[in-house]
């Protein structure tokens, strides 16, 4: 791209021309009649992230002359070759502006011939602009700050949905810092996301950004045979496997399909993968199986409410968009549960995470990180972070890890040189200001306590369900899971409030026609195998409900 910037129609007609003539198959040239146009231009270009070869401006612009110009887009293009138009009686501003604003060349007008007097200048320095210049990335942009945690939130909601991003760090970009505050007004909230068409979004909702990003966020029917709540590994093999059997299915996601099990860097005891898959490849593969078969995926969208209109199921958005279906099974799984510690939420996103932010491994590389957990998640995050932080220390309230983790796992624990695991302890106090700095941690069986610098600390401590849409509504154990099936708390022989002359089905809640599978269901075997069995297995019973409406 070359920019030409000149108030007189008649000139910049002139630079316009010669420039195409000579320019045209390598560059696209641009022109602006106005300093303030020009300077639109340039932001414009920036926020498509479309390098400016060389800037030609001249000097002599009502509201503000072409050194002042070229000043202001250098912080946008600092790259750019940059050349001010002079006449004769501007020289003494010229040769100033070669120490002021690193201007490259100036010229005299008229330049004829060009020839002589424009494209050799403008050959040499287009020619050391391709010598200096990278290819620009032509995707999504996230102008964000490593302090910020919804930067790092919307890194891991769009990594997770596999959509490619270029991460810039303004606190480390000037030119990226400039833009971003040019789009934004301030800093205040981040990231900005600027998208390839120049468009950008403001510290973006989940819906919002998956829209704008192409991800499917509304239905496309009115109606379904099957609404699926959920997207991990049981919500996945249940969607298939009602798809592949003819059922109209629409799967609704509120984050990125794979759940929990989507962010397990490798889990090496699954069925079928010698070698160990990771998490964000079984969900990728399940995803694109799913889709196949026609399985409507909505993503970024949460269940708010569930209501029986008998024959239907009615689904309620939390954007008041209401889906309607013979069946719902709900899978919406469960989450890690929150650590209780002074000090710990102010810095969530920006050195404290909750499960196993991958992406951000590279950003801890060479330094020392925690995890705090026992179970098998923990153990995955571990090995996965050893590779590149310095040393990994595992917080274990337990006496052993060998109850609640896998043996091939605490094997390969035990063997990695720079993992250490300290048993019986639990967090006291996370401590820092604008960055994560050390733990203060507490013995359980004594009143000792010690503090261990690390730069990050990543949390596995147990789980909570995601059954919240559901409270009063769906039976609930006393944890918060769905009770399905013959464990429905019984009255008079019957499950409570239950209309029907059969008993309920396997997997099926105390509503007809909405069944429960995976992890959110009372007393279910929590691996991802198990899950997988379950969402398929639920799809028998969601035929046998159907053939009664």
């Amino acid at each position: 791209m070359i920019l030409t910037v000149d108030d007189d129609p008649a000139v910049v007609r002139a630079i316009e021309r010669d420039l195409r003539q000579q320019y045209h198959a390598d560059y696209r040239i641009l022109k602006a009649e106005s300093a303030a146009d020009g300077l639109s231009a340039a932001r414009e270009l920036a926020a498509r992230n479309t390098p400016v070869a060389l800037f030609l401006v001249d000097q002599r612009m009502p509201g503000m002359t072409g050194t002042e110009l070229l000043r202001e887009v250098m912080k946008l293009h600092p790259a750019s070759r940059r050349v001010l138009l002079t006449a004769y009686a501007d020289t003494d501003v010229a040769i100033a502006g070669i120490n002021d604003i690193g201007l490259d060349h100036y010229l005299m007008k008229p330049w004829d011939p060009p020839e002589q007097r424009l494209y050799p200048v403008l050959d040499d320095l287009l020619g050391e602009w391709r010598a200096r210049v990278r290819p620009a990335f032509e995707g999504i942009r996230i102008l964000g700050s490593q302090l910020s945690p919804q930067s790092f939130a919307t890194k891991e909601f769009l990594s997770r949905n596999c959509v490619p991003y270029e991460w810039v760090d303004i606190d480390a970009d000037a030119p990226a810092r400039t833009l971003a505050l040019s789009l934004a007004g301030n800093l205040t909230h981040l990231p900005v996301v600027v998208f390839p068409d120049g468009s950008h979004l403001v510290a973006p909702g989940q819906v919002e950004l998956a829209s704008k990003a192409g991800l499917q966020t509304q239905a496309q029917h009115p109606f379904y045979d099957v609404i699926v709540i959920g997207g991990g590994p049981a919500g996945l093999a249940n969607a298939l496997y009602a798809a592949s059997e003819g059922l109209r299915t629409v799967l609704v996601e509120s984050h990125a399909a794979g759940g929990q099990a989507g962010t397990s860097s490798l889990i090496e005891n699954y069925l079928g993968f010698p070698s160990g898959v990771t998490g964000a490849d079984l969900a990728q593969r399940a995803t694109a199986q799913a889709r196949r078969f026609g399985v409507e995926l909505l993503t970024g969208q949460e269940a708010a409410s569930l209501r029986r209109e008998d024959p239907y199921r009615v689904v309620v958005l939390a954007d008041k968009t209401e889906l309607r279906a013979y069946c719902v099974v709900i899978t919406t799984g469960m989450s890690a549960r929150r650590l209780d510690a002074p000090g710990l939420e102010p810095l969530q996103g920006i050195g404290v995470y909750y499960g196993a932010a991958m992406t951000e491994a590279a950003r801890y590389r060479d330094k020392d990180v925690c995890i705090v957990g026992g179970a098998n998640s923990a153990g995955q995050a571990a090995l996965f972070f050893s590779r590149y932080a310095r040393r990994v220390t595992m917080l274990v309230r337990a006496p052993d890890l060998q109850p609640t983790m896998s043996r091939y796992l605490v094997d390969r624990i035990r063997a990695t040189a720079n993992i250490d695991v300290i048993n019986d302890v639990e967090v006291q106090e996370v401590c820092g200001t604008s960055a994560l700095e050390s733990v203060i941690v507490k013995s359980t069986n004594s009143a000792g306590q010690w503090k261990i610098p690390v730069s990050a600390m990543f949390i596995f401590i147990g789980v909570r369900s995601h059954t919240e849409a559901f409270a009063g509504v769906l039976e609930r154990d006393e944890a918060g899971f769905l009770v399905t099936g013959s464990d429905l708390p019984q009255e008079h022989g019957r499950p409570r409030g239950w209309t029907l002359e059969r008993l309920p089905l396997a997997f099926e809640t105390n509503i007809p026609g909405v069944f429960a599978a995976g992890d959110v269901r009372s007393g279910a075997n929590r691996r991802v195998a198990a899950a997988v069995g379950e969402g398929s297995a639920a799809i028998y019973s969601v035929h046998r409900y159907l053939r009664t409406v």
